[in-house]
C-alpha cells in the first residue's frame, strides 16, 4: 500500500488468500506464483524398507483395526493363531491400551503399551512404531512432555515419515519450548501432508513468528545503523508536501560560496548546523546531516525545532526510532514553534508507533495532528495509510477525501483512495464494485499520467483481477516515470512468475532493482523467495540473511528471519528425511 515501501510506515499486509507472508516460504510462494490448487508433494519412497503408504495412523483412544498386512513384512504372523504368536500378544496389548486410553485411564493406558513394545519382535517396524506413538499419545495427556518427545523419537525412527508422531512430537517441543526442533518436526509434517492440513499449518506459522521475534530484538538492539539508498530517501520525503524541513533553502538561506558575504546573514549561515544540514540535503550528502543537526540543537540555535525534527527524520531513515523519539517528543511538546513541524513530527511519530505494532498510540497521534493543524493534507494522507493497513476502509476513503478536498492535485491521494475502494470491494467479492474501482484507477491515470504510483496500484489491483498483459503494462508505465524505483522491477519480476511461470525473467527484474539499488531489502528477500520455489535453499538463506541486514524496522527484521528459519529448517528436513517440497 505505502508508495516505494516507505521506512516509518509498517508494511503492507500482503493479504494473499488469506496467508500470512512468511508462507511465502514455507509454502513456497504457492498463493502468489502457483495458486494454492498447484501444491502437490515431492514423493519419496520410504528410506526404509516395507511399505510407506501403508503407515498407521491409529486415533488416539480408539482401537486400531487388527495387524493384517500391517506389519514391515506385510505378512500375518502364524498359520491362523494370531493370537499366539509375539505379534499377535503385542497387538492384544495394544488394543487393551487403546481401551483404557478411551476410557480416561491413561498410567494403564502406558503399561500396556509397555507391554506390547516389549512383546513386539523388532523386525515389525510399523507395528513398533505404532505403539510408541500411543504410549506417546498417553503421556501427551498427562503433560510428560519429555517422554512425549522421546517416544515420538522412537516411533520416527522406525518409521521415517510417520506425521502423527512428527506433529506430536512438534507439540512436545512447542511445550518444551525447544523452538528450532519443534519447526523441523512441524515442516516436515507440512510438506508430507502438501500443506493441507491447517492445524500443522498455524504450529509452523506460531513457532516462525515466536523465533523472527526474538531473533529481531536481539539483532536490531545491535545492529548497525544504516543510511538508505538516496531514490529510498527522496521517494521518502516527496509523501509529505506540508513538511518544512523537506523544502529546498530560500534565497536567503544559501550558503556564503553561493554569495557574498554580507553581515549578518552570513554570520547565521556558519553558526546554523541545521542550514548546513539543509545545504547537504541538497547535495544527497546524508550522513552528515545528523551531526549538523546536532550542532544546532547543542547551540540552542534558532532552527532548533527544525534541526531536532531533521534529526528525528534521518534517525527514522537508518532505523534508530529509540533515538528518534525523544526528538519527535520534544518538537511535538514546542508550544511555540511552526504549528507545521509539530505536525510533521506527529505523523512521523504515529507513523513509527503503527510500525511498532502500538495503534492506538498512532491513533492518536494522527488525531492530534489532525486536531492542531486541520488544513494539513499530509495528515490526512498518512492517516488514510494507517486506516487501510488496520483495514478501516471507510475511514481510509474519508481522510483520502479530505487530503484531496484541501489538494485537490494530489495524485497520490487519488491513487490511494482508488486502492482502498479496490480492496474493499475484492474482499467484498462483489463484482460491481470492483468494476468501479478499476474504471476509478483508469481515471486516476488519465488525470495524473505523471503519478507513477498510479500505474504501480493500478497494475497490483490488476495482477489480482489475472489481468495480467496490462499489469505489466502499467509496471513500463512506472519504470519510464522512476527509472531509479528499484520496487517496480521487483514488483514487474514477480509478475513474470505468475503470469508466465518465467523464473529467468523474473529473476532478470530483480536483480536488476538490485544494481539500481543494492540497499533493497524487498528485492534481497524476493530474491530469497524465488530460490525457495527453485530448491535453492542455501542460496534462498544468504539473500534473507542480506535483507535482515536492511531492514528497517524491528518488525520486518522478525518477518525476514521467519522466512530464513523456514528456509532454513526446509533443509534439515530434507537431510534428515530425504524430504523436499515441491520446486519450479
Amino acid at each position: 500500500v505505502m508508495a516505494a515501501s516507505k521506512p516509518v510506515e509498517a508494511p503492507g499486509g500482503g493479504g494473499t488468500a488469506g496467508l500470512s507472508r512468511w508462507q511465502l516460504a514455507l509454502v513456497l510462494g504457492a498463493p502468489v506464483l502457483l495458486g494454492a490448487g498447484a501444491i502437490y508433494l515431492w514423493g519419496r519412497r520410504a528410506a526404509r524398507p516395507g511399505k510407506g503408504a501403508s503407515e498407521r495412523k491409529t486415533p488416539e483412544g480408539r482401537a486400531s483395526p487388527g495387524p493384517g498386512g500391517e506389519g514391515s513384512s506385510g505378512q500375518p504372523d502364524g498359520p491362523g493363531h494370531e493370537e499366539m504368536s509375539p505379534l499377535g500378544r503385542a497387538q492384544a496389548a495394544k488394543n487393551k491400551g487403546n481401551k483404557y486410553f478411551k476410557a480416561g485411564k491413561y498410567e494403564l493406558a502406558i503399561q500396556c503399551y509397555t507391554e506390547a513394545i516389549s512383546l513386539c519382535p523388532p523386525e515389525k517396524n510399523l507395528d513398533l512404531s505404532t505403539f510408541y506413538q500411543n504410549r506417546a499419545a498417553a503421556y501427551e495427556q498427562l503433560q510428560k512432555w519429555t517422554e512425549v518427545a522421546q517416544d515420538c523419537t522412537m516411533a520416527v525412527e522406525l518409521n521415517p515419515k510417520y506425521v502423527k508422531a512428527l506433529f506430536r512430537r512438534a507439540k512436545a517441543h512447542e511445550k518444551l519450548d525447544n523452538k528450532k526442533e519443534c519447526l523441523e518436526d512441524v515442516t516436515a509434517v507440512c510438506i508430507l501432508e502438501a500443506f493441507q492440513n491447517q492445524q500443522s499449518m498455524l504450529l509452523a506459522d506460531k513457532v516462525l513468528k515466536l523465533l523472527g521475534k526474538e531473533k529481531a530484538k536481539e539483532k536490531y538492539k545491535n545492529r548497525e545503523p544504516l543510511m538508505p539508498s538516496p531514490q529510498f530517501i527522496k521517494s521518502y520525503f516527496s509523501s509529505f508536501t506540508d513538511d518544512i524541513i523537506s523544502q529546498p533553502l530560500l534565497k536567503g538561506e544559501k550558503s556564503d560560496e553561493d554569495k557574498d558575504k554580507e553581515g549578518e546573514a552570513s554570520e547565521v549561515k556558519e553558526n546554523s548546523g541545521y542550514l548546513r544540514a539543509k545545504q547537504y540535503m541538497e547535495e544527497e550528502n546524508y550522513d552528515k546531516i545528523i551531526s549538523e543537526s546536532t550542532k544546532e540543537i547543542e547551540a540552542k540555535g534558532k532552527y532548533m525545532a527544525e534541526a531536532l525534527l531533521l534529526r528525528a527524520t534521518f534517525y527514522l531513515l537508518i532505523g534508530n526510532a529509540s533515538a528518534a523519539k525523544p526528538d519527535l517528543d520534544q518538537v511535538i511538546s514546542m508550544e511555540d514553534a511552526n504549528v507545521k513541524l509539530r505536525a510533521n513530527a506527529l505523523i512521523k511519530r504515529g507513523s513509527m508507533y503503527m510500525q511498532q505494532q502500538q495503534p492506538v498510540l498512532s491513533t492518536q497521534d494522527f488525531n492530534m495532528a489532525a486536531d492542531i493543524d486541520p488544513q494539513n493534507a499530509d495528515v490526512y494522507h498518512h492517516r488514510g495509510q494507517l486506516k487501510i493497513l488496520l483495514d478501516q476502509i471507510e475511514e481510509a476513503v474519508e481522510d483520502f477525501d479530505e487530503c484531496i478536498r484541501l489538494r485537490p492535485n494530489s495524485a497520490l491521494a487519488q491513487a490511494q483512495k482508488c486502492f482502498a475502494l479496490y480492496r474493499q470491494a475484492y474482499t467484498g467479492s462483489n463484482a460491481l464494485t470492483v468494476q468501479a474501482a478499476m474504471k476509478g484507477f483508469e481515471d486516476v491515470i488519465k488525470k495524473f499520467p505523471k503519478c507513477a504510483e498510479g500505474y504501480a496500484l493500478y497494475a497490483q489491483a490488476l495482477t489480482d483481477q489475472q489481468q495480467f498483459g496490462k499489469a505489466d503494462e502499467m509496471y513500463d508505465k512506472c519504470i519510464d516515470l522512476e527509472p531509479d524505483n528499484a520496487t517496480t522491477y521487483v514488483h514487474k519480476g514477480l509478475l513474470q512468475l505468475q503470469w508466465k511461470q518465467d523464473l529467468d525473467k523474473g529473476l532478470e527484474l530483480i536483480s536488476k532493482a538490485i544494481e539500481i539499488d543494492n540497499k533493497c531489502d524487498f528485492a534481497y528477500e524476493t530474491m530469497g523467495t524465488i530460490e525457495v520455489q527453485r530448491g535453492n535453499l542455501d542460496k534462498a538463506i544468504e539473500m534473507f540473511n542480506k535483507a535482515i541486514n536492511l531492514a528497517k524496522s524491528e518488525m520486518e527484521m522478525a518477518h525476514l528471519y521467519s522466512l530464513c528459519d523456514a528456509a532454513y529448517a526446509q533443509t534439515e528436513v530434507a537431510k534428515k528425511y530425504g524430504l523436499k517440497p515441491p520446486t519450479l
